[in-house]
């Protein structure tokens, strides 16, 4: 559905009133091309004394080939010609020159007296950051601090990094990226993701990034060779899964009821799919599904994606619509996922990315039943995550606000504010909810389990 006024709002006549009134300015964001540059721009490095990732930071930069810059900063200077990343040099005062990504390792903050590198490296360039850029900041796991003080410090980044997203504007997402004291080979499928275009209405989110595999992949084609089953396939958001999915190499078995015949057909057809037409909460539907994949090398890749809603306040809600929505986004799920994962329904390092909602971390008028449902889906990622074997992962996104037909029925006043109530000032697009999947379900991402990443703009709305 058109954005009528973030149309407006590009028409000089539109930029005048907004700018008068104090308007909320919607601009158009950079999305993902293929065989672009994951960075289009410059990139400041900057570094906390101490820090320790810096090294794995300038590796993933020197593999994209950044344009990167940095200060008067001897630790980071020396990590950076060990990974052959050669940095420019940026100087103080220098209120000219224009960023794409500024990247901060404050992974050495010991203390709170210590969060004053912050301030000293961002706010000199605060106003230098190019539309659609990225502000990243990389920290040390809180939970595996040597000290309480710097516990206390690393969490303390999370405030600082969701306050710079809503503060920055013009498109510009703002990400914290928490890496275990063992895990910093594992960054680069993260960092990766936050530095590009893919991101593009991620904003204030925290992404954890643990120990796991070092895999080799080609970054063009990061599934290559993969086998994904995406439910709820034929339209919307989960077509657009499915688009992402089989762009980035993966063969993509397209999911959804058998009335959905027809669209499962043309979204399949458009990709190269193939088509499963079952009812996901049927009791054999995990078996269906571990069959539908055996035929290909067996299954990589399931997205959890096939949800509904049926909206009423609870005083007047039926119970058969309780029943329906609880069946469909939560308890089909964990019937599916406890299948595959007791029949050897998964290949070694394989991934389950589930979708939740805003709601089920907000809460939402008028829906105690899907928002009870997507709170499920953290819960049983967050409780999955430590148990799986086989460097098999589950991560989560919670959608906020996305241009789909579902959201094109609400009511105008509400759809409106839902558009312009996050950073972004505007709503997201399916392909914003595809990328971030993408992310989880790479090959790559074996660092990455029990995340749920909100894709909202930063919303308003929950934490």
């Amino acid at each position: 559905m058109t954005d009528q006024y973030q149309a407006f709002a590009k028409s000089p006549i539109g930029k005048f009133v907004i700018k008068n009134l104090g308007l909320p300015s919607p601009i158009s964001l950079d999305r993902f091309e293929s065989a672009a540059p994951v960075v289009q721009g410059a990139v400041l490095v900057g570094s906390a004394a101490k820090s320790v990732f810096s090294g794995e930071i300038a590796q993933v930069l020197s593999n994209i080939h950044a344009n990167a810059y940095a200060g008067n900063n001897t630790e980071l200077q020396q990590a950076a010609a060990k990974a052959g990343l050669s940095l420019s040099a940026f100087n103080d005062g220098d209120k000219e020159s224009k960023f794409k990504a500024v990247v901060f390792d404050a992974s050495g903050i010991q203390d709170s007296e210590q969060l004053k590198a912050l301030y000293a490296f961002f706010n000199p360039v605060a106003r230098q950051i190019q539309t659609s850029g990225r502000v990243i900041v990389v920290g040390l796991t809180p939970e595996s601090a040597p000290t309480v003080k710097q516990a206390i410090a690393q969490r303390a980044l999370e405030g600082f990094v969701k306050s710079v997203g809503k503060e920055f504007k013009k498109g510009i997402a703002a990400q914290l990226v928490y890496v275990d004291q063992d895990a910093a080979q594992n960054i680069e499928s993260t960092l990766r993701f936050v530095l590009s275009p893919r991101s593009a209405y991620v904003s204030g989110q925290v992404i954890r990034v643990s120990k796991g595999a070092v895999v080799d992949v080609d970054w063009a084609k990061p599934l290559a060779g993969k086998t994904a089953v995406v439910t709820g396939a034929s339209r919307g958001i989960g077509e657009a899964i499915a688009h992402v999915l089989a762009r980035d190499g993966a063969h993509v078995i397209c999911l959804d009821v058998p009335q959905q015949q027809d669209d499962l057909d043309r979204v399949a057809s458009a990709i190269g799919g193939s088509t499963l037409a079952i009812d996901i909460t049927a009791a054999d539907a995990g078996e269906k599904i571990k069959q539908a994949a055996s035929t290909r090398g067996g299954l990589d890749i399931i997205v959890q994606n096939a949800g509904i809603t049926r909206d009423k306040t609870l005083a007047n809600m039926k119970p058969e619509l309780w029943d329906l929505v609880i069946n469909i986004n939560l308890s089909a799920i964990e019937r599916v996922n406890d299948y595959l994962l007791s029949n050897k329904g998964l290949n070694k390092n394989g991934r389950i990315v589930c979708v939740s909602s805003i709601s089920g971390i907000a809460g939402n008028l008028g829906q105690t039943n899907y928002a009870t449902s997507k709170a499920g889906v953290i819960g049983l990622v967050k409780f999955t995550a430590p148990i799986l074997k086989d460097g098999i992962t589950i991560n989560a996104v919670a959608p906020g606000f996305i241009e789909t037909q579902m959201t094109a029925a609400i009511p105008f006043a509400i759809r409106e504010a839902g558009r312009r109530m996050n950073s972004m000032s505007q709503g997201g697009l399916p392909v914003d909810v595809a990328e971030t999947i993408s992310l989880f379900a790479a090959t790559a991402s074996t660092g990455l389990n029990g995340n749920v990443v909100r894709v909202c703009g930063q919303s308003l709305l929950g934490a």
